[in-house]
């Protein structure tokens, strides 16, 4: 048998295969949940004890960066149209912006908003959305099998993150575009210059420039039902230079590198792209209707973080560059009940329950706790399709997945702190424990604001709480979600089944109890 010696991603990729195949990935999972083991233990639980969640004010994870609260908007189904945009509507403003859907977007405080796509963006044109709307081209959007107005383009966009008070993110079309559309669009949003493209937007009635920083190097690339897609070596062939001629005219923005599935796309295009790009993406959409699926697909998220956080270490130590590439998790989402029905103006209209909310509260805890490497986050998506708000011509409903959102964005610190977490475990999936916790505290560490989920489906759980190095007071404030059951959704026609409510509760200190209901999410906030 001929043997080969590896050459250098060969012998990378051996290195970060046989790291994952032990407990230890590098900074993959800082805090620690840790089923009760021991016989005794078990016994002492089966007899009334507590799990235990034990915080440490010295075992800081690291700063919390508030782009992992981000959105996604795509020209799908009902996002754009019928849902942050509606020309003509009695509910709109303006500008053609649903009020209603821009105020409860507001309550989610959206740090940052992807778009054109997604898939879109692999056959978008972003010439034929500016100018006279009037003027624009109708299209047919190969991605999706609908019609295109093009009456919602980039100036826009502008528009609408001005209004919900979020960054703007693009992504240029790495499928059918060329690299000299992708530099012109970076023009036409961020240049001062007395050339064409700034000068076409001036001429659109904007004067200053748009500043847009976050700019993503195409979507799915790796995908067979992307337009355009490549391999991991063609991808980051043309993704660097797509990434210097953007680079070229404005040096400030932010690249974010298209990830993938595993270590055969993200390696090479990270041994490729480090020195250029400020991210790499990871998407990922989970759900199942059994319980212990549905939270353990929560745990492998939390791995896949783990898993591509190891391979930005390993492409690192073959970098030039000083400062570490970060992950953009820019889609994420429970998405397995509705799928594709082509050219369905109704498609991809998921409709959320207890259980899902669940999830996307684990998704934000797994983000908290792996800040030092996820930096930015967008949800898919907005409004309609995959959202936590649905609209319909009449008014809007909050999904159940829109309160975790606004409650941690509204309480939770800019500082992780490392929880130890003693919880019982899903029946035959140890690595999924009842409750999972993070934990934060503010820059001053004036507050303790601990998001417990108890995702046991009919019982609560007890927690021994210990606090190390903060004096909290005796009393705090807990917003709790929750519902009659797993299986409750918030619908048009029952709007609050789910909903977070907010009560006060005394006892606190530096070691007491703490109950949490079934099935639900506790926000706690706790000052010194």
């Amino acid at each position: 048998m001929k043997v080969e010696k590896p050459g250098r991603r060969g012998f990378l990729r051996a290195g970060v295969t046989a790291a994952l195949g032990t407990a230890a990935i590098p900074f993959a999972m800082p805090t620690r949940a840790w089923p009760i083991s021991t016989a005794q233990e078990q016994a002492a639980t089966a007899a009334g004890t507590a799990a235990r969640i034990k915080i440490d004010f010295d075992r800081k994870i690291g700063v919390i960066d508030r782009n992992i609260y981000g959105n996604f908007t795509e020209h799908l189904g009902r996002c754009i149209y019928g849902g942050i945009y509606d020309e003509g509507s009695p509910l709109s403003d303006s500008d053609g912006f649903r009020k209603d859907v821009l105020e409860a977007a507001r309550g989610m405080h959206v740090s940052v908003l992807r778009w054109p796509g997604g898939n879109f963006s692999s056959g978008y044109n972003w010439k034929d959305g500016i100018g006279p709307k009037d003027a624009r081209p109708r299209r047919w959007d190969t991605a999706w099998q609908e019609e295109e107005s093009n009456r919602f383009g980039t100036d826009e966009f502008i528009e609408y993150c001005r209004k919900l008070g979020a960054e703007p993110y693009i992504c240029v079309n790495m499928g059918t575009g060329t690299m000299q559309d992708a530099a012109d669009w970076v023009e036409y949003c961020n240049a001062t210059t007395n050339t064409y493209w700034a000068n076409q937007r001036r001429k659109n009635g904007h004067a200053d420039p748009y500043n847009v920083k976050y700019w993503a190097l195409g979507n799915e690339v790796y995908g067979s039902w992307q337009a355009g897609h490549k391999d991991a070596a063609d991808y980051a062939a043309d993704a660097l230079e797509f990434g210097k001629m953007m680079r070229w005219i404005d040096p400030s923005i932010k690249l974010v590198a298209c990830g993938g599935p595993g270590v055969e796309w993200n390696l090479p295009v990270l041994e490729k792209l480090a020195d250029i790009v400020d991210y790499i993406s990871l998407h990922h959409y989970g759900g199942s209707t059994d319980n212990a699926k549905e939270f353990q697909d929560a745990r492998n998220f939390e791995k896949q973080i783990g898993v591509l956080d190891a391979v930005i270490t390993a492409a690192m130590s073959r970098s030039r560059k000083k400062e570490r590439v970060a992950i953009a998790v820019d889609e994420w989402n429970i998405w397995f009940r509705s799928w594709f029905h082509r050219g369905d103006n109704h498609m991809l209209e998921e409709v959320y329950n207890l259980r899902d909310a669940l999830w996307v509260a684990s998704g934000l805890n797994a983000f908290h706790r792996h800040c030092q490497t996820v930096k930015l986050a967008d949800m898919a998506q907005l409004v309609n399709v995959i959202a936590p708000i649905m609209a319909n011509a009449t008014g809007i409903v909050l999904q159940t997945t829109y309160y975790p959102l606004k409650l941690y964005t509204d309480y939770c610190g800019d500082i992780a702190l490392d929880a130890l977490v003693r919880s019982d475990t899903f029946p035959g999936a140890p690595d999924v424990p009842y409750l999972d916790v993070s934990a934060t505290t503010d820059k001053t560490n004036g507050k303790l604001t601990l998001a417990v989920v108890n995702r046991h489906p009919t019982d609560a759980v007890s927690a021994d709480i210990v606090i190390e190095g903060f004096n909290p007071q005796a009393s705090g404030d807990l917003y709790e979600i929750n519902g009659a059951s797993l299986d409750a959704t918030n619908t048009f026609a029952n709007p609050n089944q789910v909903t977070a409510k907010h009560r006060s509760f005394s006892g606190a200190g530096r070691n007491f109890r703490q109950t949490f209901a079934a099935h639900s999410v506790s926000v706690m906030t706790l000052r010194g």
